[in-house]
């Protein structure tokens, strides 16, 4: 059997793919979807692009004067739609198409073996210098895949987060948050791509500050931002500067995270929450007085992402500047269980990673083009695929369907302010 998989594919294009390996049908633990299971892969799988945006990424503009690339993407908890950021300063958002059970595989060179992708490669620049379109087997044909919604953060996106309660059946519920250089944080109406409200922090001199990072808690009732040696917590229904903030590094208090909290996750529970920062502290907090719990160490980079198991037991972390992704038992120990290794010792990009919706493998980005699977029960690496040429820096599984959608792109000099190509 087939199991389908998207991808987002670089900075230039937006593809999206089928897995071609088995699937099976399990029960969802702890999960309420609409028919109660969800998709499992088994791996190895050879990835087959459904969908691809490359044009909608080659604009050039003022905000990116060499060469616009993804900067991630997130599906939407019920899995209707797909937000991208990219250098632009643009958020793009893209239904999931109607058609996807039934969609035509695309063939796009970075997906095939090497020996074959300087084969499609030329076929595909000679079928564009003869006035010819790309065919499914010769190129990588034409996009297929166009946002719904373009909305516009002004700066630098320094993050973004669906509304953890989203769902399409509900327009009110349909938001998310982004945060940009000198910008508060924005919350936007998925619907129509308007800017509903804004929360407002402000720091020690009362000027207000921009956020690194966000969060919103399980049941949808908190936003947290990171800042420079704070959390600040904000009631999701009082926008404006109202807040309640944590103080997470004190002057010769050992028992603190020092530093700009770089990226935040809940436990599926909400009872707890984990808080990274740029300079590798980790501290794990109550979700209900805030207070340290756990402080973790021994990251080498700048921490970009945080991840909890279904379960709430372990936490996975991804760094900057440091190839290990290490696993974390936060209920009884202060040393990583075991690390994973990703191409991203010398990259300060983030790269994401996430964990499928069964919970058995974990999947992560690099800097040489390829995703790599690793089996969360031992922590060995189970695939790898090639799917783009750059850094792929995005990936996200569907939280219902096997699908599996991935970004790529770095900065790059191009006189044009086109996408890099292949």
């Amino acid at each position: 059997m087939e199991a389908e998989e998207q991808y987002l594919e670089r900075g230039e294009p937006v593809d999206a793919g089928v897995l071609s390996g088995e699937q099976v049908e399990v029960p969802a633990e702890g999960q309420h979807t609409a028919a109660g299971w969800y998709t499992a892969f088994v791996f190895p799988c050879q990835p087959q692009p459904l969908y691809r945006a490359t044009q909608e990424y080659a604009s050039s503009s003022a905000a990116c004067p060499n060469t616009n690339f993804l900067k991630g993407l997130k599906w939407s908890p019920d899995g209707a739609c797909l937000l991208t950021a990219s250098d632009d300063n643009w958020l793009r958002l893209y239904d999931l198409p109607q058609d996807v059970a039934t969609a035509a595989v695309l063939q796009h060179p970075d997906t095939l073996p090497p020996e074959e992708q300087a084969e499609a490669a030329e076929a595909a620049a000679g079928a564009s210098t003869s006035g010819s379109s790309c065919s499914a087997a010769g190129g990588a044909g034409p996009d297929n895949l166009a946002p719904a919604l373009r909305m516009h953060a002004g700066e630098t996106v320094y993050d973004y987060c669906w509304y953890s309660r989203m769902s399409a059946l509900d327009p009110v519920s349909c938001c998310l948050a982004s945060t940009a250089r000198g910008h508060p944080i924005q919350l936007w109406d998925a619907c129509s791509g308007e800017p509903r409200a804004t929360y407002r922090g402000y720091n020690d001199a009362d000027e207000p500050t921009a956020a690194y990072s966000m969060a919103f808690s399980p049941d949808g009732g908190r936003l947290l931002g990171g800042y420079n040696r704070s959390i600040y917590v904000f009631d999701v229904t009082r926008p404006g500067r109202d807040y309640k903030r944590i103080v997470t590094h004190k002057r010769k208090n050992p028992e603190s995270i020092t530093g700009i909290v770089s990226c935040m996750a809940w436990s599926p529970a909400g009872d707890v929450f984990a808080a990274g920062t740029y300079t590798g502290g980790l501290g794990v907090y109550d979700g209900r007085t805030y207070e340290l719990l756990l402080l973790l160490s021994g990251t080498k980079g700048g921490l970009t992402q945080l991840l909890f198991s279904a379960d709430g037991n372990y936490l996975y972390t991804g760094a900057r500047q440091d190839p290990h992704m290490l696993c974390w038992d936060v209920r009884h120990t202060y040393a990583a269980l075991y690390s994973m290794e990703r191409p991203t010792a010398h990259t300060n990009q983030r790269v994401q990673f996430d964990i499928e919706p069964a919970g058995r493998h974990l999947l992560t980005g690099g800097c040489d083009g390829a995703v790599l699977v690793y089996d969360l029960s031992s922590g060995q690496l189970v695939d790898r695929r090639q799917v783009a040429a750059d850094t792929v820096n995005g990936v996200g599984f569907h939280p219902t369907l096997g699908l599996l959608a991935t970004a790529s792109g770095e900065r790059g000099h191009n006189v044009l302010g086109h996408v890099r190509a292949a």
